[in-house]
């Protein structure tokens, strides 16, 4: 798994933010630090609450400077209704080939479901150097981060 002090994997993934464009993690530094919020899948209850908690605290991120990018296995079609939904006004990434998941060693299955490798609930602080500066990751999907920790993390950056 990705942790604090490693390098960020790099990708490149469909952006969903009211249309459909390309995200490059690499091309992106430049907004660090980047916040990757993933969750396992949109329109869900635990997930839509994550995301409107990040969206309430959009302000307080990006007067930290901070770029905030949600990240899940969904398609950019079904994230752009969700984020359309929600209201959000931050971007949504695309893992529908489920690269970024591996990449970060975060994939998670509810088999009983037949869902398979979807993203585990966790958040990465990326800095401007690609390096993550803070990683929470969630074996419950129904456990939320302390959104109050990723802030702080944004905040020792800015």
């Amino acid at each position: 798994m990705v942790t604090t002090g490693d390098s960020a994997p790099d990708f490149t993934a469909p952006l969903a933010n009211g249309d459909i464009d390309s995200f490059t993690l690499s091309d992106r530094l430049d907004e660090a630090p980047l916040v990757l919020a993933f969750f396992p899948g949109s329109f869900t209850s635990v997930c839509t609450h994550e995301m409107n908690a990040f969206q309430d605290d959009l302000e307080a991120f990006e007067s930290a400077g901070a770029a905030v990018y949600g990240v899940s296995v969904d398609s950019p079609f079904a994230l752009n209704e969700f984020r359309e939904k929600l209201g959000l006004e931050f971007d949504l990434i695309s893992d529908a080939d489920k690269e970024i998941t591996e990449a970060y060693d975060i994939q998670m299955d509810f088999a009983e479901l037949g869902v398979h490798d979807v993203a585990k609930r966790s958040v990465f602080v990326v800095d401007s150097d690609g390096t993550v500066q803070y990683a929470w990751i969630s074996d419950d999907p129904g456990v939320e981060p302390e959104y109050d920790d990723v802030l702080a993390a944004v905040e020792t950056l800015a």
